[in-house]
């Protein structure tokens, strides 16, 4: 075990899944090309919301700022753990690791934010579709993505600077295969009460009060549903709503479950896979979701390939 001091700490050690290198080889064959449609699923929304002028409405400009940053989520980590499966060597620089960990908690909390601003557009959509465009201004939509950015990225301004300075005796040995904060504060060799009961409040704040007003606002959107007399109404409603509804239930389903977990060792094990379907899983499926369901991107995806075709016909 290294033990310098902590003030000449110049790098971490990243353990991961080194302790079962035939894994590292599966997982590496396995998340190399899952990266590498992560990137490609999620720039194609992005570029397809942008050229298609159907879709410039205020739910395709949420999607946009989803799929920015479930790209951003990914590349913060993924890059770093497929250089760590590839060889022996499990370092990552000081810098490195703050970098990681600002991002984590910064883009997983603006997600989690942006979901719920996602579910209010559906709100409006559904039980107020006559003023929608008038509620749903571009003014609103901007200010609505705003506070989510900022609010997340305070966040992270908050926690990650108190993680990182933790004394931590010279230990630089990660459980885990990114600078995760859970991770990086057990190899704290002080007391962590405080810092641990911050971010449990900031946690209310930025994760739990989002869901419960997702939930309230499916509630609404689920009475109306059920209030409709048109069946091709519904399932309408069902397709637009359902997207977003399996990404909610994907992302939280996953936060929840690996936050409730006990510290056995058997749970920190358990907690790399999630973590890694979490950041690498979901925003590989997000794309997949939001396309399959939806008419409109699947109607704006043809257009742009079949304009991009009659054009090289043409020239």
């Amino acid at each position: 075990m290294d033990t310098a001091n902590d003030s000449t700490c110049s790098h971490f050690i990243l353990l991961g899944f080194s302790d079962r290198p035939q894994l590292e080889r599966v997982l590496f064959a396995v998340i190399l090309p899952a990266y590498l449609l992560t990137l490609l699923g999620n720039s194609t929304i992005i570029l397809v919301s942008r050229l298609d002028p159907h879709l410039h409405t205020p739910m395709y400009f949420f999607l946009t700022h989803l799929s920015f940053l479930d790209l951003s989520f990914t590349s913060s980590s993924i890059p770093q753990l497929l250089y760590n499966l590839r060889g022996q060597d499990k370092t990552i620089s000081y810098v490195g690791c703050a970098l990681q960990l600002i991002l984590f908690l910064g883009l997983g909390g603006v997600e989690c934010l942006l979901l719920a601003v996602m579910a209010y557009d559906r709100f409006v959509a559904v039980c107020k579709p006559l003023h929608y465009m008038v509620i749903m201004s571009p003014r609103l939509c901007l200010i609505l993505v705003s506070l989510a950015w900022g609010c997340g990225v305070a966040n992270s301004l908050i926690m990650s600077p108190m993680t990182l300075w933790l004394p931590r005796c010279g230990y630089r040995r990660v459980d885990h295969f990114l600078c995760e904060m859970p991770a990086l504060i057990r190899m704290a060799c002080t007391n962590t009460a405080i810092i641990e009961g911050i971010a449990f409040i900031l946690a209310i704040g930025i994760v739990l009060s989002p869901l419960v007003f997702i939930l309230v606002s499916y509630f609404y959107i689920v009475r109306a549903v059920l209030s409709m007399q048109s069946s091709s109404g519904r399932h309408k409603v069902f397709n637009t709503c359902g997207s977003h509804l399996t990404v909610v239930s994907l992302f939280y389903g996953n936060i929840i479950y690996m936050y409730m977990q006990p510290g056995t060792s058997s749970s920190k094990d358990q907690g790399k896979f999630l973590t890694l379907f979490y950041n690498m899983v979901t925003p590989l499926l997000n794309p997949l979701i939001y396309t399959l369901r939806n008419k409109e991107v699947k109607g704006a995806l043809r257009r742009l390939i079949w304009g991009n075709v009659a054009l090289r016909e043409k020239l």
